[in-house]
């Protein structure tokens, strides 16, 4: 019995089992064991991540770089235009630097061109004496009687002489040997009344007209040099009119005093459009035909010219007027009296 025991464990069916149980054993562990491939795999994402991260950094970096050369590139195109039209970049910072101005709450933007005419022009007054100095006009002077009515007052006093006209047709012969004078000319007014006299100046009248009408003061008058206005309240409201006579008046030598008859003149617009200096009227001392009303409106004058270095009052020749004149030494005692071309040159 014993060497069929023996027989029977060496036989080779019973060593098969024997050998298959340590290869189920083996393999077993490899299927269930994940650490080879999940270290793999590890390595392989880090890798990929590495990899990932570098070539966003380099896009990243490209970007920049490109951003970095077109900004650059921009700059320098900025500065050739700049180097290569200097006259447009000045002209945009004093246009911004003249917007800048006009934000301030100041109404003179005509401010550069009275500078302009105040160095092309001169007002003697201002610059000669430290004396403020007072201009008076005595207008509608048509008569021999008036004129010498004025020069008996020993005062510089510039008589104003109407052209020609019907009641008197030969007044523009009392300029004759006259060193200061001015023409006194009639324009339109709102008052029809005032419409009548000859050849009155009417914003109704052609171009041509006007134009006429001024080349002949240069015939009755060739060697006056001012002009200031009768009425022409309407006339000197009008700007084409106003315009025109101005310039027409300029080409034939003459220079135009507005009397400021009406609050809506043009004139201190086109005289200053022209480069002129504009001089006006500061004040009526004869509206009233009273001696004390005179010397009250003389006073007022001299405060003027004290004000602004200089004043121009306008009168009329009535008797009044006269009297008032010669007995106001003591009101004039502070100012100088000056003939208009003393004043304006």
């Amino acid at each position: 019995m014993a060497p069929s025991k023996k027989n029977s464990k060496s036989s080779p069916v019973n060593k098969k089992p024997a050998a298959k149980k340590p290869v189920t054993k083996k393999t077993s562990p490899k299927k269930t064991s994940p650490k080879k491939p999940s270290s793999k795999k590890r390595s392989r994402k880090k890798g990929k991540n590495t990899s990932t991260l570098k070539r966003d950094v380099l896009t990243v970096l490209g970007l920049f770089l490109l951003i970095s050369l077109v900004s650059f590139a921009y700059f320098l195109g900025q500065g050739e235009t700049n180097k290569n039209h200097p006259v447009k970049t000045k002209k945009v910072i004093s246009h911004t630097s003249k917007v800048a101005k006009k934000t301030v709450p100041e109404k003179v933007y005509k401010k550069p061109v009275r500078k302009k005419v105040k160095e092309k022009t001169e007002i003697t007054s201002i610059v000669s004496t430290q004396k403020a100095k007072l201009v008076i006009i005595i207008d509608d002077v048509h008569t021999r009687a008036q004129l010498s009515a004025i020069h008996a007052l020993k005062m510089k006093i510039t008589p104003s002489i109407f052209p020609p006209y019907k009641l008197s047709p030969n007044s523009h012969r009392l300029a004759q040997g006259l060193k200061h004078y001015m023409i006194h000319l009639p324009m339109e007014s709102g008052n029809k009344q005032f419409n009548k006299q000859y050849k009155t100046l009417k914003v109704s009248f052609s171009n041509k007209k006007i134009e006429n009408r001024i080349k002949e003061l240069r015939i009755l008058f060739p060697k006056a040099r001012y002009i200031n206005n009768h009425t022409g309240s309407v006339f000197t409201s009008d700007y084409s009119s106003m315009n025109l006579a101005y310039k027409v008046m300029k080409e034939n030598g003459f220079t135009f005093i507005d009397s400021r008859t009406v609050n809506t003149s043009k004139v201190r617009e086109i005289a200053y459009s022209y480069g002129d200096v504009y001089v006006a009227r500061d004040i009526f001392i004869d509206n009233e035909h009273r001696i004390p009303y005179i010397h009250k409106q003389l006073k007022k004058a001299v405060d003027i010219a004290k004000r602004k270095g200089y004043a121009i009052a306008i009168g009329h020749p009535h008797s009044s007027t006269m009297q008032a004149l010669s007995s106001a030494k003591d009101i004039l005692k502070d100012v100088e009296l000056i003939y208009i071309d003393e004043l304006y040159k």
